[in-house]
């Protein structure tokens, strides 16, 4: 219906698998709250996703054991997908890259009128890190997410990055920069509104 409320899911692309908070978690956590603010509902917890079983491959179950099904279930369930990820080696980890090929299998997964199953959900990302390439790791997100179906509001990422080669990381800060939550408040603000605008007028598919 489209006066539902609407729901995000997040998803944690840290390394760790461990239950000990990451930087990636602290923002995701910001950016959620500006969104609880824009009265959308979070569909659960935070999801860090190596603690499943994502297995290798671009289909939607690659199998015995495979988490994935689920997990996907969970993001088209949900109005707006907000993806995490840390920087490493000035790319998204591993673990995000393996997200973005299982959602590959959207690309022919259309209704009747041509539609991907993604197709009229909104994605924002959340990307921190100890080295330059913020902007690098948004782009790819940016292309990929929006490949597979989903669609960007404006100011579609934020980001936090620290000095090169230093030690200090974003949940070590003492407060957070000003630069950075007026990006979260505006990313949720558009995000909320893309997506409202989209639940009550899905895309148009293709002519008969």
């Amino acid at each position: 219906m489209a006066n539902a409320p609407l729901t995000v899911i997040a998803l944690n692309c840290s390394l760790k698998a461990s239950d000990t908070p990451s930087s990636t978690d602290v923002l995701l956590g910001q950016v959620l709250a500006e969104l609880t603010g824009q009265g959308v509902t979070a569909a659960g917890e935070v999801v860090r996703v190596a603690r499943l079983n994502i297995k290798p491959g671009v289909t939607s179950d690659e199998g015995e054991g495979d988490d994935w099904p689920a997990l996907r279930s969970r993001i088209l369930a949900a109005d707006i997908l907000l993806l995490g990820t840390p920087i490493w080696m000035g790319q998204p980890s591993s673990v995000c890259k393996r997200v973005l090929e299982r959602m590959d299998a959207f690309l022919d997964e259309t209704d009747d009128a041509g539609r991907m199953v993604s197709f009229g959900k909104v994605a924002a990302v959340c990307v921190v890190g100890n080295e330059d390439g913020a902007h690098h790791v948004c782009a790819e997100l940016f292309q990929a997410l929006n490949d597979v179906g989903f669609t960007l509001p404006a100011t579609a990422g934020t980001y936090w990055v620290g000095e090169a080669m230093g030690s200090t990381d974003y949940r070590d800060l003492p407060e957070t920069p000003e630069q950075v939550a007026t990006a979260n408040a505006m990313l949720a603000r558009n995000a909320a509104h893309l997506a409202g605008l989209l639940k009550s007028a899905q895309y148009p598919g293709e002519p008969d």
